[in-house]
């Protein structure tokens, strides 16, 4: 499977390298169609952004490896982003949170998370490390006053949606003695219930599939973080 997804990705890689090297523009929304959209989320902060991190490059790449291995039939040269307050929002099942660490809602944000969870949504957060966790952690009370956050372990479902993964064992992208750590937080508190919100802490997947195929990042850890993408897509859509 490894070889083989590894040919899928340098089939993908030239829409990778093109987009990232284009200068950063935020492109026209998808319109609604019912087809699944990759929705990143927007939010901004004083004196540093971050949301847009490896935008566009990697949800164009994972669209198209979702297309080539999955009965999803997505849009590959379009997604969407979004406010947490933006309505539209709501028509869309999984959401993507970049750099949370820095990650400041308003109340009318908040209260559009809260309300997106509660309404089914998934979302997914990426690309903090360390001492960021403290911001984020700090923000999701605001969002879920009473929520448990919950290591996760390769034994989780969602880990096994679509790919098995059999292994946990990643590297943050730019320093591998960080090492990654999974965690979630259960509709209602409830273990036995669907996650609503699935985390990856101390790593970055979207870096990684951002630079897939170029040699950035050795093969073996780019298909891992592909794995995790898809099911995670996977989980979101069918719980």
């Amino acid at each position: 499977m490894k070889i083989w997804l590894a040919g899928v990705f340098i089939a993908v890689v030239g829409i990778g390298a093109a987009a990232a090297q284009r200068r950063f523009v935020i492109e026209p929304n998808a319109p609604y169609d019912a087809r699944f959209t990759f929705v990143r989320v927007r939010y901004t902060v004083h004196g540093r952004s971050g949301w847009e991190f490896d935008y566009p490059a990697m949800e164009r790449n994972l669209m198209q490896m979702t297309r080539e291995i999955t009965a999803l039939k997505p849009h590959t040269d379009e997604s969407n982003i979004h406010t947490f307050d933006d309505p539209e929002l709501l028509k869309y099942p999984v959401a993507y949170l970049s750099e949370p660490g820095y990650w400041i809602p308003s109340e009318s944000e908040v209260e559009g998370l809260r309300t997106y969870l509660a309404k089914g949504g998934f979302l997914i957060v990426d690309d903090f490390m360390r001492r960021e966790w403290q911001n984020f952690e700090l923000q999701m009370r605001r969002v879920l006053p009473n929520a448990t956050i919950h290591r996760l372990a390769a034994s989780h479902p969602i880990f096994d949606s679509f790919f098995h993964i059999a292994s946990l064992d990643m590297s943050y992208p730019h320093d591998a003695g960080l090492k990654a750590e999974f965690y979630g937080i259960y509709e209602d508190n409830d273990p036995r219930k669907r996650l609503s919100v699935i985390i990856n802490y101390n790593n970055d997947i979207g870096d990684y599939m951002e630079w897939s195929g170029t040699g950035w990042w050795p093969v073996n850890i780019t298909n891992d973080a592909y794995k995790l993408a898809v099911n995670y897509l996977i989980y979101g859509l069918t719980h």
